[in-house]
């Protein structure tokens, strides 16, 4: 249809009142070149009957400008009407009927034959199917072991690290409970030094107030002792007196 409408377009002149075959020129690169203009005589179209066919034989398109296409069409007279070469009708023959059963057996054994050949393609198939499944098996337990192994070698790693972490705290644990021991005995034997020294000041403190209350005691009966004293000496002058006062009162 693309090809009757361009031939059609071609052929179709421009006053639209006749058709002849249109002369293009023949464009000889396809890159893009600097664009000139066309400075070509146009020739006049020959007046064919319009009954005239032509066939088109070859139609070539070219981008010629940026939005412009150029077509090269060549023409050929038609070629007379051949005729359509017709199947020979070959004789018809009398097949007996150990021909028949001949061609009835050669089928069979060209069917058992082709049925063998598919068994035995079905069958190399299925081995290599079965060899790819093989091979599938032991990729899938090949991964299962080294991953297995690996996880088994990680396991047996953290553990290891797990107990080393474990050995480390208890070892810390037990410097550490260490370091409290010492340090209760230490606070042990200073709370029982200054125990002692308090025992030993409440000691001191307890003789020196014993001391203290003794000589007290002692300057009280030294002023007792005094007092009775001042007392007799005060009673035997108030006597002496009254003596004399009644001797002068008599005399």
């Amino acid at each position: 249809m693309l090809i009757g409408l361009v031939r059609d377009s071609v052929m179709q002149c421009f006053c639209h009142t006749c058709r002849a075959p249109g002369i293009l020129p023949v464009v000889v690169s396809r890159r893009s070149a600097p664009i000139k203009k066309n400075n070509k005589i146009r020739s006049k179209q020959p007046r064919l009957n319009k009954k005239v066919k032509f066939i088109t034989t070859e139609i070539r398109c070219q981008e010629k400008s940026r939005g412009g296409l150029s077509y090269e069409v060549i023409l050929a007279e038609p070629a007379p009407n051949v005729p359509v070469p017709k199947r020979p009708v070959t004789p018809g023959k009398n097949v007996s009927v150990e021909e028949i059963e001949q061609k009835l057996k050669a089928a069979e054994e060209r069917r058992i034959s082709l049925e063998a050949r598919k068994m035995a393609e079905i069958s190399i198939k299925l081995a290599k199917v079965e060899e790819a499944t093989r091979k599938k098996d032991e990729i899938t337990n090949e991964f299962i072991t080294q991953t297995k192994e690996q996880l088994e070698t990680k396991m047996e790693h953290h553990v290891e690290k797990r107990e080393a972490i474990i050995s480390d705290m208890k070892e810390k644990l037990k410097i550490h409970a260490q370091e409290i021991e010492k340090t209760r005995e230490t606070l042990e034997q200073q709370k029982a030094y200054e125990q002692k020294a308090i025992e030993e000041k409440l000691k001191t403190a307890q003789a020196l107030r014993d001391e203290n209350i003794k000589k007290m005691l002692d300057r009280l009966k030294e002023h007792e002792r005094r007092a009775e004293v001042v007392r007799q000496n005060k009673a035997q002058t108030q006597d002496i007196d009254g003596l004399q006062n009644l001797i002068a009162s008599s005399g």
